[in-house]
């Protein structure tokens, strides 16, 4: 590992802690000696079934196509991290060893419908590959009608 500031690869530990899925470390650069935080997770071995078949493992570029489908709104980036910690929890809690990508794409689609809609449709436009606009304005439809299942009366 290299420090952030200037690259140099000597550094000590300064403090240890978990995080949850995670582990935090807080690192001194033996060179600059700016600091800096390295987080450690655990590699699963968890395979993506593709749409055409390929396997790949599965891996936290998630978070870059929520990140990319979130632009411009108001969602934080601990949401957005705590999004995707939610959806690889329930993937591993399966106890699979291979799920299929659009399980995948309908657990962040369930995450976000509850977070913001619009970043909602970002991402689904992405996933659900949608063909017209009269597939985008069905899928909002469906999505106004799950938030005023849930609103309150």
């Amino acid at each position: 590992m290299r420090c952030p500031h200037c690259g140099h690869d000597q550094h000590k530990v300064i403090d240890t802690r978990d995080a949850g899925d995670s582990i935090r470390r807080r690192r001194e650069c033996r060179n600059c000696c700016q600091r800096f935080t390295s987080y450690e997770h655990v590699a699963a071995s968890l395979l993506v079934i593709k749409r055409d078949g390929r396997r790949e493992p599965f891996d936290r570029q998630l978070l870059a196509d929520i990140r990319i489908a979130a632009v411009k709104r108001p969602i934080s980036s601990d949401t957005i991290d705590g999004v995707v910690q939610h959806v690889e929890d329930q993937l591993h809690a399966l106890g699979r060893a291979e799920v299929k990508s659009n399980l995948i794409g309908g657990l962040v689609l369930d995450e976000l419908a509850n977070i913001d809609q619009v970043a909602y449709i970002r991402f689904a436009s992405v996933y659900l590959d949608f063909n017209d606009l009269t597939e985008i304005r069905s899928e909002v439809d469906r999505l106004m009608g799950r938030q005023g299942a849930i609103a309150p009366a």
